[in-house]
C-alpha cells in the first residue's frame, strides 16, 4: 500500500484552504485521513471523484471551484505517487519471479521472513510486505479523526437539539411578564447583521430579521436549510430579540403527569397562574392577622399591615379582571375542543394521551397563552383535516405576531401574511401568502436571469473591444475608456440554481389479482366496542387510495388490518402470497436509531450489503455526501423522512402504506415524492392532511367514521372537505 507523503497532505490541506476560506477543520482532517489511506494513484483518483468531491461539494456549493480544487488534488497525487522512494522496490515486486530458481528461491524466504500472510480470494496464502503494525495505526488514526469529526457534530448539535422542555431554563430566558404592563410597548422584532451556526454548519451569515407585530409570516425553505434552528435560537433568545416580547415556541410534546388536559392548558399563562397563587397568598396572610390572638403586637400594626394587603389583593384582582380571568377555563375548553379533543376528555390525565395527542396539547397551550410572538414548528403534522381547519382560522384571528414553519401550501395560503424564504445564508421577505410568493419568487428569478445575461453580454462586448483595439494607436485610447467603464461595473452574482430534488421507488414484480380484498371485515380490541364494521373493499396494483377521517375513528386500526399486523375478529380478508407491502408510519422516528448514520442504520436494517449500494439508495431519496454519514439525531425532521422512505425502496412492496408521509418534507421533497408515487408502478395507500398531496396522488378516498368505512363519492378531497367543515358566518 503507497501511503500519501506527509508533505502531499500538507499541501492538500493547503489547496482545500485556499480554495474554500470557510472550510470547517473537521471536514479538512476527515479529507486528510481518507487520502492518508489512499492505496494507489488510481484508487486515489475514485476517491477524489466519488467520494471526496461529493464532501467538498457539501461544504462549498460552488461546483467549477471543487472541480478546479479536486483536479489539482489527483495532479498532486500523481506526482506524489511519482516521487515515492520505494518506486523502485514495486517495480522489482511487479516482476515474474522464477519460483524454481534457488535465487528466487532465498529471495522469497527473505521476504517471508518479514511478510504477513494474507488470505487469497482462492483461498491460496501470498506474502505482502505490508507492515500491519503500520496499518493498524492507521486504521486506528482515521478512525479516531471520524470520531473526532461526530463528536464535534454532535456537540454543535446538542446545544440545540432540545430533547426535554427545561422549565427552569426557559423561565430565565423568558421570566413571567405582567404583559398587562407592556400594552403601548414597541413590539416589533428587528435585528440586524447576526450569525447562526450549527454543527459547524453556517445557517445565516449577516442575516436582518424584521417581524411586524401583529403579522403572520411564514418561513418556508429546503429541508435541513436550518428554518427549526432560527426558531430555537430565538425562543432561547440567543440573538437579541427584546426583553418585553415574550415568547413562545411549539415545537414537541408535552411531559404527560397527572394534570387533566384542560388544566395544564390555563397553567401554560404562567402571569395568569402567577397571579392566583399571589391571590392565595394575600387571602392566606389576611386570615392569618385577623384570627391572630398574639398580645405582643399592636393593634394598630396589625391593621396597617392588613390595609396593606387588602390593597396588594385589590391590585391582584383588578389584574385578574383585565386579563379575563373569569373567562380562561372556556377559552381553554373552546381550543381543546377545536384541536380535535372530545368534550368527556378534557378532565383526563395529560399522561393517558398518545404522543400525538400531547403536542395537540403542546399547541394548546400556546394558543391559550397569547404571546407577543408565537413559534410554530410544523403545527399541522399532528392534526387531521378537520383540525387543521379549525386552526386556520382561529391563526387568521391571531392578534400578536406569528412565526410559522410549514410546507403545508393550503395552510400557508390560509394563514400567511408575509413570506420569508430562507437559503444561501440569508432571509428573503415577500409580501402575501405562499401562492403570491411563489409567483413573485419566479419573476424576481426571471429578472435576476435577463439583468445577469444583459450584464454578461455588455461586458463581453467591450472586452471584444479592448481585445481588438487595445495595441491599435488610434484606437488605444478609446479601448483605455473601455477598460475603465468594465472596471467600474458593478458584479453582479449568477442567478441562484437550486439542485432539484428526485425520489424513486423500485417497481415490484406483477402480481395476478386478486391483490388485497376485505368482506364483511370487522375488528375490535379485548376491552371495547367493534372500532370497524362491516367493511368491503379492495386493493390492486394500480390502486390510489386516500384514507381520511378524524383522529380516532380507526384509520390506523384499518392500517394494520390491511398489512396483517391485525387480524380480523369477523370476515374473511385475501391477500396474495407474495404480496409485500411497506408501511409509513407517522411515529417513523422513534424507530430509527439516532445514534447511528443513515448508511449505519440500514446496514442494521438491512445487513449484507455493500456500503455503496446503502448510500446510492439513499442518494434516489436526496441524501447524498456528508449527509449519509452524519449521526440520524442531528439530521432535519424531513432528512429523516428521506432515510425512512430510502428503507422502504429496500423492501421492495407491491403496496405502499403511507401514514402522514409529507410531515416534515418541504415542498420540492413532496413534489418530489409525489412524482415518485405517480411512476411507481405498485399500489399506494395514504393517510394525509395535505389536500394539495392528496388531489395529486389518489383516485379514490376512502372515508372512515363513525365505526364504517365508505368510499367518498365525490371527486376529490375539497369537496369531502366542505362536507365536514360548517360554513362561516359573513
Amino acid at each position: 500500500m503507497v501511503m500519501v507523503a506527509e508533505t502531499a497532505l500538507t499541501k492538500v490541506s493547503q489547496l482545500i484552504r485556499q480554495s474554500i476560506p470557510d472550510v470547517d477543520d473537521a471536514i479538512v482532517e476527515y479529507v486528510l485521513g481518507y487520502l492518508d489511506e489512499a492505496p494507489s494513484v488510481v484508487d486515489g483518483e475514485d476517491a477524489i471523484g466519488d467520494f471526496i468531491q461529493p464532501i467538498l461539494l457539501d461544504a462549498c456549493g460552488d461546483e467549477k471551484r471543487i472541480q478546479q480544487l479536486c483536479e489539482k488534488l489527483s495532479n498532486l497525487l500523481i506526482k506524489n505517487e511519482n516521487d515515492q522512494p520505494n518506486n523502485n522496490v514495486l517495480a522489482k515486486l511487479k516482476q515474474p519471479v522464477n519460483m524454481l530458481s534457488h535465487n528466487s528461491i532465498s529471495a522469497t524466504a527473505r521476504l517471508v521472513s518479514s511478510s504477513v500472510d494474507l488470505e487469497a480470494v482462492s483461498g491460496r496464502k501470498v506474502n505482502t510486505r505490508v507492515d500491519t503494525k503500520k496499518l493498524e495505526k492507521a486504521e486506528a488514526k482515521l478512525k479516531a479523526k471520524i470520531e473526532k469529526r461526530e463528536r464535534r457534530t454532535n456537540y454543535e448539535a446538542s446545544k440545540l437539539i432540545n430533547k426535554n422542555a427545561d422549565n427552569e431554563f426557559y423561565m430565565q430566558v423568558n421570566p413571567i411578564l405582567d404583559y398587562t404592563s407592556t400594552k403601548g410597548k414597541v413590539k416589533d422584532v428587528k435585528i440586524e447583521n447576526f450569525d447562526i451556526s450549527f454543527g459547524g454548519k453556517r445557517i445565516l451569515t449577516n442575516a436582518n430579521l424584521t417581524l411586524v407585530y401583529g403579522r403572520r409570516y411564514g418561513l418556508v425553505g429546503r429541508n435541513g436549510i436550518g428554518k427549526s434552528t432560527l426558531l430555537r435560537t430565538m425562543s432561547k433568545r440567543e440573538i437579541a430579540v427584546p426583553t418585553h416580547i415574550s415568547i413562545l415556541h411549539v415545537e414537541q410534546e408535552m411531559i404527560g403527569d397527572d394534570r387533566e388536559a384542560i388544566q395544564a392548558v390555563l397553567s401554560a399563562d404562567v402571569w395568569r397562574e402567577h397571579l392566583l397563587n399571589e391571590e392565595i397568598s394575600l387571602n392566606e396572610q389576611i386570615g392569618q392577622l385577623e384570627t391572630s390572638t398574639d398580645p405582643d403586637i399592636d393593634p394598630n400594626s396589625i391593621e396597617e399591615m392588613k390595609n396593606s394587603l387588602n390593597s396588594k389583593l385589590k391590585e391582584v384582582y383588578q389584574k385578574l379582571e383585565d386579563i379575563e380571568s373569569d373567562k380562561a377555563e372556556s377559552r381553554a375548553a373552546e381550543i381543546l375542543s377545536g384541536l380535535g379533543f372530545p368534550a368527556d376528555k378534557h378532565r383526563n390525565a395529560t399522561r393517558t394521551f398518545s404522543g400525538g395527542w400531547r403536542m395537540r396539547l403542546a399547541l394548546a397551550r400556546a394558543l391559550f397563552c397569547r404571546p407577543d410572538l408565537l413559534l410554530l414548528d410544523e403545527p399541522t403534522n399532528m392534526l387531521d383535516i378537520p383540525a387543521v381547519a379549525w386552526l386556520e382560522q382561529y391563526l387568521k384571528k391571531w392578534p400578536s405576531s406569528l412565526l410559522v414553519v410549514s410546507h403545508d401550501r393550503e395552510f400557508l395560503d390560509e394563514v400567511a401574511t408575509d413570506i420569508l424564504h430562507q437559503h444561501s445564508e440569508r432571509l428573503d421577505y415577500y409580501k402575501g401568502n405562499f401562492t403570491q410568493f411563489y409567483s413573485t419568487k419566479e419573476e424576481r428569478r426571471k429578472n435576476h436571469q435577463r439583468e445577469y445575461e444583459s450584464q454578461m453580454q455588455f461586458r463581453q462586448h467591450l472586452q471584444d473591444f479592448i481585445d481588438r483595439w487595445r495595441y491599435n494607436a488610434k484606437r488605444a485610447p478609446q479601448a483605455q475608456s473601455k477598460i475603465k467603464v468594465l472596471e467600474k461595473l458593478p458584479v453582479l452574482e449568477p442567478p441562484e440554481i437550486e439542485a432539484t430534488v428526485t425520489f424513486r421507488f423500485p417497481n415490484p414484480d406483477p402480481l395476478s389479482p386478486p391483490i388485497l380484498q376485505l368482506s364483511d371485515v370487522s375488528f375490535r380490541y379485548e376491552t371495547g366496542d367493534n372500532i370497524i364494521t362491516d367493511v368491503n373493499l379492495s386493493v390492486q396494483l394500480d390502486s390510489r387510495i386516500a384514507v381520511v377521517g378524524p383522529n380516532g375513528a380507526g384509520k390506523s386500526t384499518l392500517l394494520k388490518l390491511l398489512t396483517g399486523i391485525l387480524e380480523p375478529k369477523t370476515g374473511q380478508m385475501h391477500r396474495h402470497g407474495r404480496l409485500r407491502f411497506a408501511h409509513f408510519m407517522q411515529h417513523h422516528v422513534d424507530q430509527l436509531d439516532l445514534n447511528t448514520s443513515p448508511t449505519g442504520f440500514m446496514a442494521q436494517k438491512f445487513p449484507g450489503r455493500s456500503e455503496e449500494e446503502y448510500r446510492r439508495q439513499l442518494g434516489n431519496f436526496g441524501i447524498t455526501g456528508m449527509t449519509g454519514l452524519q449521526s440520524l439525531e442531528t439530521l432535519s425532521g424531513g432528512q429523516k423522512s428521506r432515510v425512512t422512505f430510502a428503507c422502504l425502496g429496500l423492501q421492495n412492496p407491491h403496496i405502499l402504506i403511507l401514514d402522514e408521509p409529507t410531515n416534515h418534507l418541504d415542498m420540492d421533497s413532496i413534489d418530489a415524492l409525489t412524482n415518485a408515487l405517480r411512476e411507481f408502478k405498485g399500489g399506494v395507500i395514504l393517510v394525509s392532511h395535505d389536500e394539495r398531496f392528496i388531489d395529486s396522488i389518489s383516485t379514490e378516498i376512502w372515508v372512515c367514521e363513525g365505526g364504517k368505512v365508505r368510499k367518498f363519492e365525490g371527486e376529490n378531497i375539497r369537496q369531502y372537505r366542505n362536507t365536514i367543515i360548517p360554513k362561516e358566518e359573513p
